[in-house]
């Protein structure tokens, strides 16, 4: 699954499971523009650099139309070109839906859903010119079958799906592939806050046992974007330990 002279964007890869990715990435031979919303990004492209490989870090609100034109934008004038995006960026504000307000339905629709149109739209004429690309988008199982309190997210989620397979077939033609990931439950800061009790109740409906990692779902991407993935698309691969089926 090598990725040598491949160049990708990964959003929202300051920290979790975006680091891993952009890591992923970068080890498997790829040039990757690190993007978040902070300098978060900046510390990520620094470490990708460390081990020889070039990357790009790209301070950017990937819900801002302005904002991904001007990291697509650099990213073609550093690298020439754009091979691979992964739609990672992604917020929760978790409420019951009569306390919901406006703003946080809206913040999480742009953010976890737009960004994914914003970006994808942004990127397709370069892939389309060049005929080849892969497209990754995070969902999240949440997506699949919902969750309480987080209906904002969740719509965004199911969002993505819906959008990965109708784009999926819109460029087909053109050699590009469009799938999402939906992980379930990985080991990051907001599992990590968890109480023991909260940890083991979530543990026991997992099937296999254990929390997953962002390398889990590194590991799943950086085949999604290979060539070894080539005759893949329109597909929602569930990253969950077995928790959705």
């Amino acid at each position: 699954m090598k990725l040598s002279d491949r160049v990708a964007i990964v959003t929202g890869a300051g920290r979790g499971i975006g680091r891993a990715l952009a890591l992923k990435l970068a080890g498997a031979g790829a040039v990757v523009v690190v993007n978040d919303i902070n300098e978060d990004c900046q510390e990520v492209a620094h470490e990708i650099g460390a081990t020889g490989r070039q990357s790009l870090a790209v301070i950017a609100d990937v819900a801002s139309p302005t904002d991904v034109a001007g990291l697509v934008e650099k990213t073609t004038i550093a690298f020439g070109k754009v091979d691979i995006l992964i739609n990672n960026a992604g917020i929760a504000r978790d409420q019951l839906v009569m306390r919901m307000s406006d703003e946080d339905w809206d913040r999480v629709l742009a953010v976890d859903l737009k960004s994914v149109f914003l970006c994808t739209r942004a990127v397709l004429r370069y892939m389309i010119k060049q005929r080849w690309g892969r497209i990754i988008s995070i969902s999240s199982i949440v997506g699949l079958v919902g969750n309480p309190g987080q209906a904002n997210y969740a719509s965004a989620k199911a969002g993505i799906i819906g959008f990965t397979r109708a784009v999926a077939k819109e460029v087909a033609s053109r050699g590009i592939t469009v799938n999402a990931i939906a992980p379930g439950f990985i080991d990051t800061e907001m599992t990590q806050r968890l109480s023991e009790n909260q940890r083991q109740e979530l543990l026991s409906r997992i099937p296999l046992g254990r929390l997953g990692s962002p390398d889990d779902v590194a590991a799943a991407v950086a085949f999604l974007a290979s060539e070894d993935a080539g005759y893949i698309t329109g597909q929602v691969l569930t990253v969950d330990g077995g928790i959705a089926m």
